[in-house]
């Protein structure tokens, strides 16, 4: 074993020259706090550009305390030869050269995820409520953050959004429990990590420019169930997440719970008319269930959130937060910007932003929340296909408008199982439209103004105009939020 293996808090990490790969906010928080402990670290990264976090800035500091930071290109190229541990961030791929000589040597590589379960205090062991899947992650950490507020606990959201989790897992003053989303990226460099309840949300495919196959994709998110202390969450409708906990290798008392838009058996958590219930964590389960909220203290009645709703409920319950701290929660709880956001209603239609909406999964379960339905979509599809969405939408759909580099992608899509349904395209330089010569007008808002016009177009009195791109954004926007933003200026331009 590594003599990095048996280290942890309380040890001295003296003579360990630890490399951390990618210096983006995790791997700050990993540097940061591995010099802290007495580590001899070196940050690398192929990127010296500044942006959220300002990496030169934070270069600068870390320098001063005293740690090595190398920025720019080529600096990732060679692993130094006395590394005792490599910490990656998430989105590096296991071939990534640095990452593969690591492997060659032996040497340890960790995720910042793994990392910091290492690094816990073994006197205030602090739980893990873990969320992973496709879609619904980030809404569903922050349902839970609010709901473990409401009981009175110091929570915080962790991982995947809000604060690096070496940080908090490094605080001074001990958390009560940590709400942590982790991507599939992030699962695949854990190894130790056992969370007291898990939930993985959905298996849709997705990143087929990282992984080899959809396959191998839900096996990293199955191991979120790995360890598991007293819950497996996964959804009844989704039966991959059920296969992953049968696969996987949990704490002796630990329960698979699912959760389900219907009516919930014995042992789930469900949807009784308009009821959130719960038949898992109540005593009388077999003959009753109980009441946690109704659909009306939700932001929103989408499927897909009250189904996150449900889930965030289930890994709270399994902390043992009561029944009127769920519903308090809940109430409380209000979605980020660009995660189904009301931009405007005027004429009769209603322009609605879901710019998250990244992948078709997350797409189609926006979608299936609205009909008639005028979706906005495309960008960079990331090997994604298109075929099962429209198949699932095409009756709810008045129009389609497509823009970005794989916006063919999805057109083909629509030809094979919607060819009736109006198509626009939005090209870089015009306006292209499948069903008629006659092209959308030019706008103040460039490209996304005339997205605009285009639904506009389409859209009839009663019917939604529904940003949900189904695609990264980064072909045409720094992310999805300035995309999202840009959408609702153009809509707020236009009915002025």
């Amino acid at each position: 074993m590594s003599r990095v293996e048996a280290l942890g808090r309380h040890d001295s990490w003296e003579g360990v020259h630890a490399v951390v790969a990618g210096f983006g906010v995790s791997g700050f928080a990993a540097a940061d706090n591995l010099n802290h402990l007495g580590a001899r670290v070196t940050a690398l990264d192929e990127s010296a550009e500044g942006g959220r976090g300002d990496k030169a800035e934070k270069a600068e500091l870390l320098e001063v305390l005293g740690a090595t930071v190398r920025l720019g290109p080529g600096a990732t190229a060679t692993l130094p030869d006395d590394t005792d541990l490599v910490v990656t961030s998430p989105g590096w791929k296991p071939s990534s050269p640095l990452l593969a000589q690591a492997r060659g040597r032996g040497v340890p590589v960790w995720g910042e995820v793994e990392l910091a379960w290492r690094l816990r205090d073994p006197n205030h062991p602090t739980p893990w409520l873990a969320v992973t899947g496709t879609n619904g992650k980030t809404t569903t950490v922050q349902m839970l953050d609010s709901i473990l507020r409401a009981a009175g606990l110091r929570s915080v959201a962790v991982g995947n959004v809000g604060r690096p989790i070496v940080e908090a897992v490094m605080d001074p003053e001990p958390y009560d429990v940590l709400a942590v989303e982790l991507s599939s990226f992030q699962l695949h460099y854990t190894d130790s990590m056992s969370a007291e309840a898990a939930a993985v949300l959905n298996v849709a495919e997705d990143h087929l420019d990282w992984y080899s196959s959809v396959d191998d994709y839900a096996a990293d998110k199955g191991r979120i169930y790995e360890r598991v202390q007293r819950a497996c969450i996964y959804n009844a409708e989704d039966p991959a997440t059920e296969a992953l906990v049968r696969q996987a290798d949990v704490m002796e008392g630990a329960r698979a719970v699912g959760f389900t838009l219907g009516m919930p058996g014995v042992g789930m958590l469900g949807v009784v008319e308009d009821i959130l219930a719960d038949r898992a964590f109540i005593e009388q389960r077999e003959s009753s269930a109980a009441e946690l909220c109704t659909l009306s203290d939700l932001a929103s009645r989408a499927p897909h959130f009250v189904q996150n709703a449900l889930a965030a409920a289930a890994l709270a319950r399994a902390h043992g937060v009561s029944q009127a701290a769920v519903r308090d929660g809940l109430r409380a709880f209000r979605p980020d910007g660009h995660r189904i956001a009301l931009v405007a209603q005027a004429d009769g239609i209603t322009w609605v932003d879901d710019s998250k909406a990244t992948n078709p999964h997350a797409a189609q379960a926006s979608l299936l929340g609205y009909d008639p339905v005028v979706w906005v979509a495309g960008g960079l599809a990331k090997g994604a296909r298109f075929d099962d969405l429209v198949r699932a939408v095409r009756d709810r759909l008045r129009g389609v408008v497509l823009l970005g580099r794989d916006r063919g992608v999805i057109a083909a899509a629509l030809s094979r199982h919607a060819p009736d349904v109006p198509v626009i395209e939005v090209g870089d330089g015009e306006t292209e439209r499948a069903t008629s010569a006659t092209s959308a007008t030019d706008g103040e808002h460039g490209s996304m103004g005339r997205v605009v016009e285009a639904a506009a177009e389409l859209a009839r009195p009663g019917d939604t105009v529904l940003l949900a791109p189904g695609c990264a954004s980064m072909d045409m926007f720094t992310n999805y939020a300035e995309r999202g933003d840009a959408f609702a200026a153009a809509v707020r331009n236009r009915i002025g």
